[in-house]
């Protein structure tokens, strides 16, 4: 009996997207998975279908723009010469499950599905993504809660990664309220470092983008001697220009280096040797007011401290679990007054905490919503 067809569709480079490379290994439990996306196969697809990369996912065409000033939102829905590239690769595959990531994947899903369930993974909220652009709140967000409006309500399972996401897409889109799948790793076997008496070394990760105030964890770096700060950064869509940024402050001290991003599956690793995992950005829009990102994660399984701002869905954790430190605000003085209460007991004591809760804070659990929304699909398709 030949296995399901599974296809998932992520316009993103896949191989650095670690929640869709998560996602790819559980439907690879259920069928023969096909992904479609940027960038090199995944591990567990059985296919790949490779949109080149100079290729936008978002109709930003001449053409493209035009009809989303006139709000021409249907017409704009297929446009993204990304997802013109996706559909003809698509032509005449049939799947007996279709996965979307993210709102601009939708119309993409529902067309190659054929009647076939679509299952909508919306990692964040879709319709400000990137809010705090002003040419993409003008222009993007409009079709973004467009597609939402049209394609979730349509969709067979919608997920999101938190409680208050989840109410706010049921609330704004008339759907029923969306499982939770975090942006939780797997479990790693790892325990904690030894802490060295008058240092303190901090670690972060993640995409060098623009918002996430990763200039004010150097400068924070620089108001406490005794601390060293290590970033692993992946370049992002600005052409580096916020890369070079941090560089050019980093050079200025002895003591931020910067080094290059390391594949999602190797990052807890890395990281372990380090003591506190940083994070502190503002809330410039709902997903950074709710974030619960990776990175999160991987200083748990890191077997890290924690230090970061207000955002409740981390803040909640750090203290529900009492992983190290949360900020009074997203400011440099209130990021300082955090670290300058990290002595080496806290930090032992923080450490320890993501030892004890490593297995629960793993995907795990996200694992098993995933795979019951697979079975499911598959079942009613069926």
């Amino acid at each position: 009996m030949s296995r399901p067809q599974i296809l998932s569709v992520s316009l993103s480079p896949i191989t650095r997207d670690a929640r869709v490379l998560r996602q790819v290994e559980v439907l690879a439990r259920h069928g023969e998975v096909t992904t479609v996306g940027y960038g090199e196969p995944p591990p567990h697809a059985s296919h790949h279908l490779r949109v080149e990369d100079g290729l936008d996912s978002l109709p930003r065409t001449p053409l493209g723009v035009a009809k989303l000033a006139a709000r021409r939102l249907e017409s704009a829905e297929l446009d993204a010469p990304g997802i013109r590239r996706a559909l003809k690769l698509l032509e005449g595959r049939r799947f007996d499950l279709v996965v979307a990531n993210d709102a601009r994947a939708l119309p993409l899903a529902h067309d190659v599905a054929d009647g076939a369930p679509v299952w909508g993974d919306m990692h964040e909220w879709a319709a400000e993504e990137f809010s705090h652009v002003r040419t993409w709140r003008l222009l993007v967000a409009p079709l973004m809660d467009h597609l939402c409006r049209v394609y979730l309500p349509r969709s067979s399972a919608v997920t999101t990664v938190c409680e208050p996401l989840a109410e706010r897409y049921a609330e704004r889109y008339g759907i029923a309220r969306p499982s939770i799948v975090r942006n939780a790793g797997p479990w790693r076997d790892l325990a904690p470092t030894q802490v060295e008496e008058g240092r303190l070394r901090l670690v972060h990760s993640g995409g060098a983008i623009p918002g996430r105030n990763l200039e004010m964890l150097v400068a924070a770096t620089q108001e406490l001697p005794h601390i060293t700060l290590d970033l692993y950064l992946v370049r992002a869509g600005d052409g580096g220009r916020y890369l070079r940024e941090l560089e050019t402050l980093a050079a200025r001290s002895g003591r931020v280096t910067i080094h290059d991003p390391v594949a999602p599956g190797d990052l807890p690793a890395t990281l372990n040797r380090y003591d506190v995992g940083a994070f502190c950005m503002p809330p410039i829009n709902i997903n950074a007011e709710y974030a619960l990102p990776n990175k999160f994660f991987d200083f748990v399984q890191a077997r890290l401290a924690h230090a970061v701002g207000p955002a409740p869905e981390m803040a909640r954790l750090v203290r529900q679990h009492d992983l190290g430190v949360v900020a009074d605000d997203f400011d440099l003085a209130s990021f300082v007054r955090a670290l300058s209460t990290l002595d080496a007991d806290a930090v032992r004591a923080g450490k320890q905490a993501s030892h004890d809760h490593a297995r629960e804070l793993s995907s795990e659990q996200d694992e098993a919503v995933a795979s019951a929304v697979v079975t499911s699909l598959l079942a009613a398709g069926g």
